[in-house]
């Protein structure tokens, strides 16, 4: 299994509804892509002050690296990202582990 974490540092005035829109749209992957396992997403509500600006974030469980890969590349995320993450963000971090 492949964990792909995906942190977002949001834009001002960014409203739930349009986090909600990503989860929505990555989680309508799902029904597309082979591999997609689970999509996990929230808000950050860590105590302990080290999220450096990194509001909202989530998480995507593949069944293995190729898996991950052709997701990267579809044209299908390519279109999530676009229409309902870049609009958000001002930066993102992406960090990918093998379970």
């Amino acid at each position: 299994m492949v964990k792909h974490v995906v942190l977002l540092k949001l834009r001002d005035g960014v409203t739930s509804d349009q986090t909600d829109a990503v989860l929505k749209g990555l989680e309508g992957l799902m029904g597309k892509l082979e591999g997609i396992v689970e999509v996990t997403a929230g808000r950050n509500n860590s105590p302990e002050g080290k999220s450096k600006g990194y509001e909202w974030g989530f998480v995507m469980t593949f069944t293995d690296e190729a898996a991950r890969d052709t997701y990267l590349l579809h044209p299908d995320h390519v279109a999530v990202s676009a229409e309902t993450i870049r609009p958000i963000v001002e930066d993102v971090l992406v960090f990918d582990y093998n379970e």
